[in-house]
């Protein structure tokens, strides 16, 4: 299968590692813009294209793709609010998308496990929550999309919680569901949600060891994608993935 590579920082080095391993063909790294003016026309002959790359870019990297008819795995994060004007070129072009907040299978059974932990909680009134995400500190966007996507993913079951806020660990108002972000070191990432009550806490965490589990799920991805067209997000797809 012949990839290109979006975003050449330490994600897009530990997906070369793994494409390399697997057989796979580089035919393109594109890590700026001058890149996409000298590498354009073997970036067009790659089957799909994997992007690590920054949220200020995230989005033209894109559209690059679909307008050349290439499919891409997006793990950036920090560019959802655009979303709707991805889907619209996606579409428009007929393009294959699978975008997502985290590519690592255990982090999406994580994600999984607090919507069913958030279903029980919700019965139970007495206790409060609490999210904490822990990066490294090259990571530009603050809370995480994981965090981010785990805080909504409770608010759409809590009906007692309004909202989510980050916060330096000062605690909001009591229908607010506070988020911090640390950023310490070369933390790949580890995301904390605490229910706490005065007779207990409740507390489930996933840690990532390193960026492999990420980059792994994004190859799996992008095999997956080349025989299924459409727009995807990974957490819908991931429990599918044979690692």
């Amino acid at each position: 299968m012949k990839f290109a590579i979006l975003g050449y920082g330490k994600m897009g080095h530990q997906v070369e590692e793994i494409l390399l391993r697997e057989g796979h063909e580089i035919v393109a790294v594109i890590d700026n813009e001058d890149d996409w003016m000298q590498k354009m026309a073997d970036f067009e002959t790659a089957d799909v294209a994997i992007d690590f790359s920054m949220p200020s870019v995230a989005v033209q990297n894109m559209l690059n793709a679909f307008e050349h008819h290439v499919p891409i795995v997006v793990g950036t994060t920090g560019w959802l609010d655009r979303f709707e004007e991805v889907r619209r070129v996606c579409e428009e072009h007929n393009g294959s998308l699978v975008y997502g907040s985290n590519f690592s299978i255990g982090a999406n059974l994580f994600m999984h496990l607090n919507k069913d932990l958030a279903q029980m909680m919700e019965l139970q009134p007495q206790y409060s929550i609490a999210l904490e995400e822990t990066h490294h500190t090259a990571k530009k966007d603050a809370p995480s999309g994981t965090a981010i996507r785990l805080a909504e993913d409770v608010l759409q079951i809590v009906r007692r919680l309004s909202s989510w806020q980050l916060t330096d660990g000062t605690a909001p108002a009591d229908d607010v569901l506070p988020v911090k972000a640390n950023r310490v070191g070369n933390v790949p990432g580890t995301h904390t949600i605490q229910w706490h009550s005065e007779e207990d806490d409740i507390t489930i965490t996933h840690t990532a060891h390193s960026r492999k589990g990420f980059a792994l799920g994004a190859v799996k991805a992008a095999l997956w994608l080349t025989q299924h067209p459409g727009i995807y997000d990974f957490q819908r797809i991931a429990l599918e993935l044979k690692m």
